[in-house]
């Protein structure tokens, strides 16, 4: 199956349980959610007069919009080529879930490497059993695309971002019938900001959650 890619590059990764992880981030075109906050709009939409060749968004610029047909094969022969050691691979967006990533995350578990799945939770999650899967729920956004309990229930990790008690109570609601035993839920302040940063704190103390800090923004690498 091909993938719209919008680009491929290795770093580490900053959030999340994986923070600190050597990782490939492969970053898929399209996305109709619609943040208000989103810092990578130039994902949404997959517009033909922007389609280029496989090499032109590998280890390049995504934010020109680009994407390219990349399969399982032809990803991991770019790994080789650029020479990429990590063996974790991140599969992001733009909304990553809008596509079947079975064959993809199946074929890179067969090679040797790990795969997670960064994703808003409103597309059903369609994978390898053996994927990690982060789901950071896009509560209300002005797509008007409902969280979906397949991807909660799916979901190895749930990575909320929160700014006031209000997205805490959002998430409550939203895990209310869901069995989060077995999954790691994370608080991730938006921006960095103190008072949100204190507040995802506070909870996390009080429910022994996890606190995730964008640590590749302190960093300031991608």
């Amino acid at each position: 199956m091909n993938y719209p890619v919008n680009e491929v590059f290795e770093t580490i990764q900053g959030e999340g349980t994986h923070t600190g992880v050597p990782s490939i981030f492969v970053r898929l075109q399209g996305c109709p959610v619609g943040c208000a906050w989103c810092d990578t709009k130039h994902t949404w939409e997959v517009l033909d007069e922007h389609k280029v060749s496989k090499s032109d968004v590998i280890q390049v610029d995504g934010t020109l919009g680009r994407w390219a047909e990349h399969n399982a094969i032809s990803l991991m022969n770019a790994f080789i080529t650029k020479g990429f050691t990590a063996k974790h691979v991140v599969i992001t967006g733009g909304e990553p879930c809008l596509y079947d990533l079975t064959s993809l995350t199946g074929e890179l578990h067969s090679r040797g490497f790990t795969t997670q799945i960064e994703t808003s939770g409103t597309f059903e999650i369609q994978c390898s059993d053996h994927a990690w899967v982060t789901v950071s729920p896009k509560i209300n956004m002005k797509g008007g695309l409902k969280v979906l309990p397949q991807a909660l229930n799916r979901a190895n990790e749930i990575k909320h971002p929160v700014a006031t008690e209000n997205h805490i109570n959002e998430l409550d609601i939203l895990l209310k019938d869901i069995d989060c035993t077995d999954k790691t839920i994370c608080l991730q302040p938006i921006s960095q900001k103190n008072r949100a940063t204190a507040l995802a704190m506070k909870v996390c103390i009080e429910r022994n959650w996890r606190l995730s800090v964008q640590t590749h923004k302190y960093l300031n690498i991608d």
